[in-house]
């Protein structure tokens, strides 16, 4: 039988959230990753970051809801 390392990884610091609450690094994390792959398209693996980041800190509950709202065209972000 054979053994399989898992990885887990969490985001790394942003100086631009220093405090504990990341619900704002976690929302900005979905907004770049979106914006990301809407410029870049999802093979650019720079994007990848903002994808493992948010989901590293977002509910998954969140992320649920906010892609029903990305869908449905009322996300309160641009994302273009």
């Amino acid at each position: 039988m054979s053994e399989q390392t898992i990885v887990l990884e969490t985001a790394g610091f942003d100086a631009r959230f220093p405090n504990q609450n990341q619900t704002r690094h976690c929302f900005q994390n979905y907004v770049d990753y979106y914006k990301c792959v809407h410029h870049k398209g999802e093979d650019f693996a720079p994007c990848r970051q903002f994808f493992k980041a948010f989901h590293s800190l977002c509910p998954n509950e969140w992320i649920d809801r906010w892609d029903t709202q990305r869908e449905n065209g009322i996300f309160p972000a641009r994302l273009e």
